[in-house]
């Protein structure tokens, strides 16, 4: 291999909703993570991994580090503030034209005392006058010293060249950790429950989003003309919730099944039969045997 490579891993931080997992997809050109424009989607730290000629570069997108209430917001904000303990860099990523708020504030306070060099990005430029950019940056820039600070539309695709190539820079020479047609080490299982998940998040009400968790059950089984059987339960709190995700006469569960199941297949490669299941599990939230079972163990982070 080239001495020349680089490669190293780099942590993607922030509040919920600014972005982080819209950028991950448009790094990697797949979805390896789920968005929604409703906060605190990603509830792991998902690994996606870019590999080129010159480079690899496994990124951690992060939960968005928020206040907690439960046991699965303890676990999301470990999760968070456990990634910058194993990463080269981190990319800290806030809204272009939006003051520092507390929840900013308490993110750069733990940065603070991050070994690794922070780099301030500020996502959704395309939404604003760039003249709105330059208070945003000073303000930033008296709370921490950022390695470097570069403005970027991860839904567009602004600058995102850029930052990989300023990334790089610091990133040690090494080896390939991944082969490089890898895009994730998430197991497949893990991520076609997050494609239903997203599809639930996409198709209720806000009360369902922080209620509702998918375990999938088994896809190892054929069906008689040959399709993959997945299937999976969609677990939520209350009877109304489960009312809702299944919908008169079953039409919002149908829903669910039949957009989840494009996006499974396109992970896949192949045609699925998915059958889908609801049912109530009061607390979930506060319940660790079961947050265990659905891949939010506390006791997995350090």
């Amino acid at each position: 291999m080239d001495n020349k490579f680089r490669s190293g891993f780099v942590a993607i931080v922030g509040r919920p909703n600014v972005g982080k997992s819209t950028f991950m997809n448009r790094i990697i050109k797949e979805q390896v993570a789920i968005t929604s424009p409703k906060a605190q989607t990603t509830r792991n730290k998902i690994q996606g991994i870019y590999t080129d000629n010159e480079r690899q570069i496994i990124f951690l997108d992060t939960p968005g580090i928020h206040k907690t209430h439960n046991d699965l917001d303890q676990y999301m904000d470990k999760a968070a503030l456990s990634a910058l303990k194993e990463v080269d860099v981190v990319l800290f990523m806030t809204e272009a034209g939006q003051q520092a708020g507390p929840g900013d504030k308490y993110i750069i306070e733990e940065l603070a005392n991050v070994k690794a060099p922070v780099f301030l990005i500020l996502n959704k430029i395309d939404l604003i006058n760039p003249d709105e950019m330059a208070p945003q940056i000073d303000e930033y820039k008296d709370l921490l010293d950022f390695a470097e600070v570069i403005p970027i539309s991860a839904t567009n695709g602004n600058n995102v060249e850029d930052l990989i190539d300023s990334l790089t820079k610091h990133l040690p020479f090494g080896p390939k950790y991944y082969d490089e047609d890898q895009i994730t080490d998430h197991p497949e299982y893990f991520i076609v429950g997050e494609l239903i998940r997203e599809k639930i998040l996409d198709d209720t009400r806000d009360e369902i989003p922080h209620s509702v968790a998918v375990i999938v059950e088994s896809m190892n089984q054929r069906t008689e003309r040959g399709k993959l059987q997945v299937e999976a339960t969609i677990y939520v709190e209350r009877d109304g919730q489960k009312a809702i995700v299944i919908g008169k006469g079953g039409s919002m569960l149908k829903n669910i099944g039949i957009g989840s199941r494009i996006k499974i297949e396109h992970l896949l490669g192949e045609k699925i039969n998915l059958k889908l299941w609801v049912k109530v599990k009061k607390n979930w939230r506060d319940d660790p045997l079961f947050l265990s079972k659905a891949g939010y163990s506390l006791k997995d982070l350090k």
